[in-house]
């Protein structure tokens, strides 16, 4: 069993944005990954226009289910013994460069399935492995059987006195008749309950998914590469030759009949997928997977990268190409980015030489500079996966519809009170409800707020069916300052946040009340309710605590949380199980059916895993999806940081259809590396800004979720590329530093090479300040950022004539000083760096094909 366990007072990591010195959230994190990166620069102040190649269709690419269906696959049943399949028709709307992610299935032609406690008209899918090319899988070879809520059809047990088909089936040491489960490699499974491999609450399989009212349904099956179910191998199982074999999605449609021709118990079909008479029903999916694991030869010079899960899916995608390239072996650390931008500042001789961050980096007084350019177009999103019942018609003819809640808005009120805890059932159970949450809504389903701006959610389903509570990484980093910004340049969010209550008389947990949160931009999301339920184990002594980080448990970082989303169950614990030592903390995931989750997602997981995104209020108060429309236009409007054309992401400004929550992420990379590895950097950066615009699901593109870089930011980054591999230490005679006189391109110590920190470029620290603040756009309304609260630091006007009289950007004029003032240091001998500091243990290891 798997669960994410959070503890309640987190702080900022070194370098970081956060504010507070509240103690850092410990997390279990991880899964490994091999990857990439690239070092960048700036775009110069006034060069914002949004136009990029590959842009055309991204606003619907960016929906999910919307791309790649160039490989998709659609099968159509047969008639079988009892039931017949024949007009059943199922789509995979993607068999190929798989990875990790979700990927829509559809179905028509079916017959309805009965409402109330009758189980009968549904499909069931799984994921399996097999080499067989003309048979697909074994049943043994598929992932099955883990029940997850399901009403009907799960497990491996089958019954050969019911189905006469059923005769090579295995026994237990109780005789009782089970389909084992053989894994790629290891031994099979024992019983028909035996956990080794998956289990009820990390199981992919789909066992209930019944056909609505017209024989038709859709769902996202969460396909898995081997990183995360090494017991299919899916991507690293390979031929003699090196090709990957493929794995399979098998789909086996349910009707109204047992396996021996039977209606079933009171109508309902109960009986295994697995058993034979309904396996020889199954639809067959080839499915090919992206190769996992790193084909860069370990001999090659390691140059390692570090930084802001932003880039994560691009560092993974193009690192294979970038393997062709000639240049070193490229690995990336999944990190804060506070931390990234130490250890280009303040590196060991085992630091990674590039870093990503959102924020500018701040140089050290006499520290070498750090060329910094933008790289990639990412944002957060809300994702969600949320179902609930209604009925449907009136009187005899009513029945109780199954759906799923799309086209969902949250405004920044809304996310306040999600970020504090302030809803009843991410606290505490009922029993142990603190008196001063009684008054407020146990949900935000059930909040009158939500309701008003998603009228198509019914009041009535509004306490049942709604997630407990928001999904949050425990990850310090310059995106969580982002969202607080977002939330505090709203003026109804912030007078809740300071204690007022909202219409409806809804106040915000008083446990945050002295947390300065209407003015101060954390760089985390701090969980501060003590709060303390009980689980009763059935006797009072073996009862179990547990607080709001279990009901509402935080994730690893935000693609864990994309994942949990995607499954429905965010590893809630809060109920007595038994094990080996005695009584543990346990939960319970809903069937398909029942799933409601929400959490803060990048972009590109979001994407990457079919979550539906909330529409969130832009600074005009419209509300606004992260299309790559939306996106561009964000980057376009946002201003500067201290570091003169380092952009910063500001929510204030982003109107006239602009998504709020839009960053860009900088490459930075000191000049103070040898040149074999800063050449090497640079080809990251040059491919980043060719090639690896290119959007696709293939090794090497961009993946769906970001926006491609505008096409000045890519000039930008190739000219970074210039200054970054031909830069010339400072001559000891006086002559200020820079670009390789061959060298092609333009660009002095900053120049058009890109934007270049040092010792008083006047960089800003990833701090509230350089986070973007509400010096842009005036509300429009109460949704709407309202501008009481500047927070770009002011420019100086004389450099701002400089920069627009066409001459050389502040950054330039700051670097020649520098370097003037620097070669005098090293004729003085006075230069010095910063000492080595260790990798914080909460970085990710990213591994290859993840």
């Amino acid at each position: 069993m798997r669960s994410v366990r959070g503890v309640s007072g987190r702080g900022p990591a070194p370098g970081g944005a956060g504010t507070g010195g509240r103690g850092r959230v410990a997390a279990g994190l991880g899964s490994l990954l091999a990857a990439l990166l690239l070092a960048l620069v700036p775009l110069p102040q006034g060069a914002t226009a949004a136009t990029a190649q590959n842009s055309a269709g991204d606003a619907a690419k960016n929906s999910a289910g919307n791309f790649a269906e160039n490989s998709a696959v659609t099968k159509t049943g047969t008639a079988g013994p009892y039931d017949d399949f024949s007009k059943l028709k199922v789509t995979v709307h993607q068999t190929k460069n798989l990875r990790g992610q979700g990927v829509r299935v559809t179905w028509t032609g079916g017959r309805a399935a009965p409402t109330g406690a009758t189980y009968n008209n549904y499909l069931q899918i799984m994921e399996c492995w097999g080499d067989d090319a003309d048979q697909g899988p074994d049943r043994t070879q598929c992932e099955f059987g883990a029940v997850d809520g399901a009403p009907a059809g799960g497990g491996r047990l089958v019954s050969p006195t019911r189905d006469p088909l059923d005769t090579d089936h295995a026994t237990d040491s109780d005789n009782i008749a089970f389909v084992p489960f053989k894994p790629v490699e290891g031994a099979a499974t024992t019983t028909g309950t035996d956990w080794t491999y998956f289990n009820s609450l990390d199981t992919n399989s789909q066992t209930w998914l019944p056909n609505d009212s017209d024989g038709n349904g859709e769902t996202v099956f969460e396909m898995r590469s081997s990183v995360e179910s090494p017991h299919l191998g899916c991507g690293a199982r390979t031929t003699a030759s090196g090709a990957v074999r493929p794995c399979w999605l098998v789909v086996v449609p349910r009707g109204e009949h047992e396996t021996n021709g039977t209606e079933g118990n009171s109508g309902s079909v109960r009986s295994s997928a697995l058993s034979r008479t309904n396996w020889n029903q199954r639809l067959v999916f080839p499915l090919d997977f992206l190769p996992v694991g790193s084909t860069c030869s370990q001999d090659r010079a390691e140059r390692r990268t570090i930084g802001s899960e932003l880039i994560t899916d691009a560092m993974t995608s193009w690192q294979s190409a970038l393997c062709g390239s000639g240049a070193g072996r490229f690995t990336f650390t999944q990190s804060g980015e506070g931390e990234a931008r130490e250890r280009v500042t303040a590196p060991s001789d085992t630091s990674p030489g590039l870093g990503f961050t959102v924020q500018p980096v701040e140089t050290a007084e006499d520290g070498p500079p750090v060329v910094q350019a933008p790289v990639a177009v990412s944002g957060l999103t809300v994702g969600l996966y949320w179902r609930y019942d209604v009925t449907v018609g009136e009187g005899s003819g009513a029945y109780i519809a199954n759906r799923q809640l799309h086209d969902v808005r949250l405004n920044q009120r809304l996310l306040a009170k999600l970020l504090t805890q302030s809803y009843q059932k991410s606290v505490a159970t009922a029993d142990y409800l603190p008196d001063y949450l009684k008054t407020n809504p146990e949900s935000i389903g059930a909040d009158p707020e939500f309701q008003k701006l998603n009228p198509d959610f019914p009041a009535a389903s509004g306490r049942t069916y709604s997630p407990w509570g928001l999904l949050l990484s425990t990850e310090n980093s310059d995106m969580a300052t982002v969202l607080w910004r977002y939330v505090q340049q709203n003026k109804d969010a912030r007078e809740f946040l300071s204690g007022t209550a909202d219409p409806w008389g809804m106040k915000v947990n008083r446990s945050y009340q002295d947390m300065d949160l209407d003015a101060t931009p954390l760089d985390y999301f701090p969980k501060a309710d003590p709060t303390t339920s009980k689980a009763s184990c059935g006797t009072p002594e073996n009862s179990l605590p547990f607080d709001g980080t279990d009901l509402v448990p935080y994730t690893n970082d935000m693609h864990d949380a994309a994942q949990k989303v995607r499954n429905g169950y965010g590893g809630q614990l809060y109920l007595c199980a038994q094990s080996g030592a005695g009584w543990k903390l346990s939960g319970e995931r809903p069937a398909a059916t029942n799933a409601r989750e929400f959490g803060i997602v990048d972009a590109a997981s979001s994407t990457r895993y079919q979550l539906d995104v909330a529409a969130l209020p832009n600074a005009d108060g419209a509300f606004v999806k992260p299309t790559s429309d939306a996106m561009l236009k964000a980057v376009a409007r946002m201003p500067d940081s201290a570091v003169a054309g380092v952009k910063t992401p500001d929510p204030a400004t982003a109107d006239d259809g602009a998504y709020p929550l839009t960053a860009v992420v900088y490459a930075a990379s000191s000049v103070d590396q040898a040149k074999d590895a800063r050449q090497d950097y640079a080809k990251v950066i040059r491919y980043a800004a060719g090639a690896g615009q290119t959007q696709g699901t293939a090794r090497g593109e961009l993946p769906y979720g970001y926006a491609p870089l505008p096409a000045a930011l890519r000039t930008q980054a190739l000219k970074a590329a210039t200054t970054l591999e031909t830069w010339t230490a400072p001559d000891p005679s006086g002559t200020p530093g820079g670009q390789d006189q061959d060298a092609e391109g333009s660009g002095g110590p900053g120049g058009d090479g890109g934007t270049v920190s040092g010792e008083d470029a006047g960089s800003a620290a990833g701090g509230a300040a350089a986070s973007g603040g509400s010096g842009g756009s005036a509300g429009a309304g109460p949704d709407a950022m309202d501008t009481g609260r500047p927070s770009v630091a002011p420019r100086d006007p004389a450099k701002e004539n400089v920069a627009a009289s066409g001459g050389l950007t502040p950054s330039e004029v700051i670097g020649l000083v520098r370097w003037v003032l620097l070669g005098v240091l090293v004729v003085g001998g006075a230069a010095a760096l910063a000492g080595p500091v260790m990798l914080r243990l909460a970085a990710r290891r990213v591994p290859a094909g993840g």
